[in-house]
This record gives structure tokens, sequence and C-alpha cells, in this order.
């Protein structure tokens, strides 16, 4: 029996995904995709679970779709394949803790687009970042050409789309697509103690200011300040409002319980 693409573990109130195919630099075939969709499903049902870490074995983060898997699709093949990856993202990009990306080196292709499907990312100085698909004769199919020009802009998305040319991880932070950079020795436990951070944070608060700003950006404003305007009295209504005000009048650390 093969060992499986992805190893789950916990750190505390986190939750740390490594993709384990360091051999084929944790390329995303079927399998893998398939491991990516259970294990938010699994997350999605973990009330214990306060953020989530996604990383990579060895020296790549994920350097793409698994081109060898890949060049044997049919056209019909090759929709339902892009179908699962966008499946397997879009679960990951719908659970309701944070999600961070700690990508520590090659991030190309559907491993971009992996790192595109959580909240933010965190990157190592040795990480590259780009959208190759060009120089195979094909488009992203996992959602760069919607997540990407989100999160940079159409202007730098169309460059990293069009020409397939990597940006090494100053370039990603300077137009926005990391957030952060370390050192590779130092990037998994700063994204793991980001994670202790937010997990701190009173849970359906964290839930509903995360739904906010995905469902928002794709809104016009007045029906985004609707949306803020109801989830704000939703959560005034909660037992961790009421702890969170307690605690800060009373000068104590909150003990929040997700109710």
């Amino acid at each position: 029996m093969s060992d499986p693409p992805i190893r789950c573990e916990r750190r505390g109130a986190v939750a740390v995904w490594t993709l384990d195919r360091p051999k084929a630099l944790n390329a995303l075939d079927r399998a893998t995709l398939e491991a990516l969709l259970a294990a938010a499903s699994d997350l999605a049902h973990a009330p214990d679970v306060g953020a989530l870490v996604v990383t990579g074995a060895g020296r790549a983060f994920a350097a793409g779709a698994d081109i060898a898997e890949m060049s044997a699709l049919s056209p019909a093949g090759a929709e339902a394949f892009s179908r699962l990856g966008h499946q397997a993202l879009g679960a990951l990009e719908e659970l309701d803790i944070p999600t961070i990306a700690a990508v520590n080196g090659f991030a190309l292709g559907g491993g971009c687009e992996l790192a595109l499907a959580c909240d933010w990312i965190y990157a190592s100085h040795a990480a590259r970042f780009g959208q190759p698909e060009v120089h195979l004769g094909l488009v992203p199919g996992f959602g760069g050409t919607s997540r990407l020009v989100r999160r940079v802009g159409l202007v730098w998305a169309k460059e990293l789309v069009l020409s397939g040319e990597p940006v090494d991880a100053e370039t990603a932070q300077r137009i926005g697509l990391a957030n952060r950079l370390f050192d590779p020795e130092a990037l998994l436990p700063a994204a793991i103690a980001v994670g202790e951070t937010v997990a701190a944070r009173g849970p359906l608060a964290v839930a509903a200011a995360k739904r906010l700003m995905q469902q928002g950006q794709d809104a016009d404003v007045r029906t985004a300040h609707a949306l803020e305007q109801q989830a704000f009295g939703l959560v005034f209504a909660s037992d961790d409002r009421a702890e969170g005000m307690a605690a800060f009048l009373e000068k104590r650390d909150p003990a929040f319980e997700g109710r």
C-alpha cells in the first residue's frame, strides 16, 4: 500500500497539512487532489481546530499538476481533472478557519493555485511562484485565472499567466502574492505561530469575518455593507461576544467556547 500523499498533523489548535510526494516535487495528481478534498471535509467537522497551515515536503511546495498523469488524458478527462482540482481547492477556500500557505520552494501552476486558495501566504526567501501552463500549450486549470487576478490585480496576473515566467519571493511579496518572507528554517514555525494567534480569537467572529470578506469581494459595496451589518448583529448575540467584552473590561484573557 502506497504512502498517503498528504500528512495531516496537529500542533495544538493548528492543523498542518504537508504535501508528501517530494520525489515528484509534490505534484498534484488525482490522488493528491482527492486527499485534499477528503482532508478539507474532515477539517470542516473538527471544532477544536482553529487554523490550518499547508506546506510541502522537500524542496517544493508543489511544482504543479502532475504532467505525467495529465499527458494521458482526453479532453473530457482533462475537464474532469480540472473540475476535481476546483472542488478540492474550493473546499479548502471555504473552510471557516483561517488557512495559511507556508510556501517553502516551488509553487508553480497547480501549486501556485493551491497557495492562492489559502487565506494568505507566508513564503521562504527560496520560494518561486508562477503559472507556467502556457509553456505546455495549456491554461491554468485549478483557479489561477480568477484567484490570481483577485490577489495581485489584472495586470500582474496577465504577466504571470501569459508569459508563463516565474517570480522570486521578493517580487511575490512586492506584488501582494506573498504576505511575509522568512528564512527557510523559520517559515513553518512562523506560519504555525500565526495560526495559534488566530486560533485564540473568537471562532464565531473569525469565521463570520472570513465569510464576509469572501462574499463582499464579489458583491457591490451596498450589499457588502448590508451583509456586515447583519453579521455584526448575529455575533453580538453570541456567548463569545459577551465573554470577549467581559474579559476586556476585567483585563484578562477571554475563554471562547464557539457559542
